[in-house]
């Protein structure tokens, strides 16, 4: 069985489909671990509830404290895996990354084509007047943010349960993954969909799995590595 080196030495057009186990190197939890966020209750809520559009418009004051809480980690930094993936990207051969994390890390590591699905905590919007505000910005604020030109409520850009992914973004991240010859699935259960079905548009030469625990695409997948992300990525060389 070819190693994740050789696949990756013999690709052309290669795309990394990410979900959160990519970034728990750099300090921020996985959801659906098992000490994860979403293993965890508030009261009578889950946090899925709490993150979900419905309670967003009727409890805005209770989201944005759980939001703040347990959403935003501005200390986090890229690890190995966001800083290979660079690479990958400048020696044009990584030609887009799909991730399902809202913590803007792939951005922050320098790469430039990356389909954020979920949106992004670097992104906020008023609702009103469409006035936009960055992370900083939303971590000054306490209570309800409120936009300083009109007043209006400030949502974050990230897709909340029960509402849609924005569809140019899935378009273009279902187009790369269409065609690419080398799709690498990293740190993702894929239990969330549309992101899970967007392994149905894969027709190419080799797909690899990298991730803790055994997941669906392990019985299509080419190479099936156990292992933290960070270490199995941070340990290929760009060439």
């Amino acid at each position: 069985m070819a190693s994740l080196q050789q696949l990756v030495d013999r690709a052309k057009r290669i795309v990394f489909f990410g979900g959160a186990g990519v970034s728990t190197a750099s300090g921020i939890p996985d959801f659906r671990g098992a000490e994860g966020l979403f293993r965890q209750k508030y009261g009578e809520l889950t946090p899925e509830m709490m993150l979900s559009a419905s309670f967003f418009y009727l409890h805005p004051d209770k989201f944005f404290e759980f939001y703040r809480a347990h959403m935003l980690h501005p200390e986090a930094k890229p690890n190995a895996a966001h800083r290979k993936l660079y690479e990958l990207e400048r020696a044009k051969k990584l030609r887009g990354i799909v991730t399902q994390n809202i913590d803007g890390l792939h951005r922050a590591a320098g790469n430039r084509l990356v389909y954020e699905i979920h949106g992004s905590v670097h992104e906020n919007v008023c609702m009103d007047c469409g006035r936009e505000y960055d992370l900083i910005w939303m971590l000054e604020t306490t209570g309800v943010p409120r936009c300083e030109q009109c007043g209006g409520i400030v949502k974050p850009n990230v897709v909340l349960y029960g509402e849609a992914p924005d569809k140019y973004t899935c378009m273009g991240a279902c187009r790369e993954i269409s065609n690419c010859d080398l799709l690498i699935v990293a740190g993702t259960s894929l239990a969330v969909e549309p992101a899970a079905s967007f392994l149905d548009y894969f027709h190419g030469r080799d797909l690899v799995t990298i991730n803790l625990e055994e997941i669906p695409a392990d019985d299509r997948a080419t190479l099936r590595i156990r292992g933290d992300v960070a270490e199995v990525m941070g340990e290929l060389e760009v060439r």
